[in-house]
């Protein structure tokens, strides 16, 4: 293992589908670990995904690049790390594959029915709150309104489609998953390979900071 106090790493958090930064507030990395956060673009008419992260790559420069993406976040950055040289791509509460979508996304994708899925929610933070973060999160609605303010209706729309038809089938390299075993979103039982935290939710990002405090260090500066 290679923990270096003096490397100096670029780390890259990109938030949910419909998330600011606020949420990566609970992360208390050591000084080495210079931290960038990437906020979501309004999509173009028709935009590509391809298209889109390269809009959003043009922002990261330096040397040791880390990217880590939460749930949506994580397919972007998986999709940068196609585009840019990076050290490693971190993921949490993602997919790696079209084949860890779970069950109901493969079918709205076969059906077309994703289409459909009515987007007027998008200002009752409730409904919005337990679409992005997951139902578990039910009981503390009220803390979580501060985490989303990406509302745009063409936007959701926009990160619904991209999400139930992504293709990817191969992992990039220098991978790490992280995932909750209770995450609803995503459930554990789909998703391979990955590093499980015991009674993770979709929303441990927030739930589990200190968890990721601890363990994130050692995940970056090791080698695989």
């Amino acid at each position: 293992m290679t923990n270096n106090q003096d490397t100096i790493y670029n780390v890259y958090l990109m938030p949910g589908m419909a998330a600011n930064p606020l949420i990566f507030e609970g992360l208390d990395l050591p000084e080495n670990f210079v931290i960038h956060y990437l906020e979501w673009l309004l999509p173009k008419e028709k935009e590509s995904l391809n298209s889109y992260c390269k809009r959003l790559s043009v922002d990261i420069k330096g040397s040791n690049i880390i990217l880590i993406g939460v749930s949506f976040g994580g397919i972007i950055v998986q999709e940068i790390s196609k585009i840019i040289s990076v050290k490693k791509t971190i993921i949490i509460s993602s997919v790696k594959t079209k084949k860890e979508l779970p069950f109901m996304m493969t079918i709205g994708k076969s059906t077309g029915l994703y289409k459909y899925v009515p987007v007027n929610w998008i200002d009752n933070v409730e409904s919005l709150a337990k679409f992005v973060f997951g139902p578990s999160i039910k009981k503390k609605i009220g803390l979580y309104r501060k985490y989303l303010s990406v509302r745009d209706e063409h936007y959701l729309r926009w990160c619904i489609e991209k999400i139930i038809n992504w293709d990817n089938e191969k992992v990039p390299k220098n991978l790490i998953h992280i995932h909750g075993s209770l995450d609803l979103v995503f459930p554990s039982v789909y998703i391979s390979n990955a590093i499980l935290v015991k009674n993770g939710t979709h929303a441990m990002i927030l739930r589990r900071a200190g968890w990721f405090n601890e363990n994130l260090p050692k995940l970056i500066t090791e080698s695989k």
